[in-house]
């Protein structure tokens, strides 16, 4: 995987900003991790894992890459939803190129007709990424690159594993083609615009993905109330929110065994993530319809619909 280089004073020829797009649950935050060769986004099979614009970022000897990882595009029903759908469009209109991952193992329907939809009037290069080839035949392939050539004949079509890795190479290539000239935006050593702390509790966020079902993942946050560093040891507090009573006994679990195994999964991959000794506190708090809650959605950075 790919190593952003030592702080370096030589000048980038490059700088390109790249809105990574598509469906919930198509591979966007894992071909970003792959692309920048560490964790920068959660991953999760449940569809709506990402919730907010997250920068990974690319530096090499040839310039540097900064790729929006973006909430999928689909039809909005709550404030939250919506505020992700803005996010992901206002992305795509900020960068320079554009990656839209098709999950090519999912039948063609109604969701990735609305996808093109909303990028059709794109005017920038734009790259389809026929991703999870590693799942399906060649003869399901061919028709496929074919269909998306034909909706969207100005764009390059590529299959793709962002899984394990086939043909990222051949995307990166083609990235730093496209990008126009110009100077890094951000430091060489830097990979993400994101805090620490907020990385900390999306990965919270993400086994508490790995454990749930039926509509509890998409029901549930994680807010940060506090965090401080007391000699060598990180302490994180996190509130986990429900919409149901009923969902607040599922998350604790009996004895309180649930939130203790989210939180000891959590806390060792946050102290390997980030090579320091962690105290991770989780409480739990019902609130009803909190995905239509201005304020709650303000303290967990999603802002409102407008």
């Amino acid at each position: 995987m790919p190593e952003n280089p030592a702080p370096s004073t030589q000048l980038a020829t490059r700088f390109g900003m790249v809105a990574v797009v598509g469906r919930p649950n198509a591979g966007k935050s894992t071909l970003i991790n792959h692309l920048i060769g560490q964790k920068i986004s959660i991953v999760s099979e449940k569809p709506q894992t990402t919730r907010h614009r997250i920068l990974g970022i690319r530096t090499s000897e040839k310039g540097q890459l900064v790729f929006v990882d973006t909430p999928g595009i689909h039809r909005p029903l709550f404030k939250l939803n919506r505020r992700m759908l803005r996010t992901a469009m206002t992305s795509l209109e900020d960068s320079d190129v554009a990656l839209l991952l098709v999950d090519a193992s999912e039948g063609f329907g109604r969701g990735d007709k609305f996808v093109i939809e909303a990028i059709k009037t794109y005017d920038r290069p734009l790259l389809v990424l026929l991703n999870k080839i590693d799942l399906i035949r060649k003869s399901r392939l061919l028709p496929l690159m074919s269909m998306y050539g034909e909706a969207l004949p100005a764009a390059e079509i590529i299959p793709l594993s962002a899984l394990r890795g086939d043909n990222a190479s051949l995307v990166e290539s083609r990235l730093w083609e496209l990008a126009p000239e110009g100077e890094p935006m951000f430091p060489a050593e830097q990979i993400t615009d994101r805090s620490n702390v907020f990385r900390a509790a999306e990965i919270v966020r993400e086994k508490i993905l790995n454990h749930t079902r039926e509509e509890l993942p998409w029901a549930t946050a994680v807010r940060i109330d506090q965090d401080e560093v007391e000699g060598d040891l990180w302490r994180l507090y996190f509130s986990i929110l429900v919409e149901k009573r009923s969902q607040r006994a599922i998350v604790i679990g009996k004895g309180g065994s649930f939130l203790k195994m989210v939180g000891t999964e959590a806390r060792e991959e946050i102290e390997k993530v980030f090579g320091r000794k962690v105290y991770l506190s989780l409480q739990v708090e019902h609130e009803e319809r909190w995905r239509d809650s201005p304020r709650q959605l303000a303290l967990l950075e999603l802002g409102d619909d407008g």
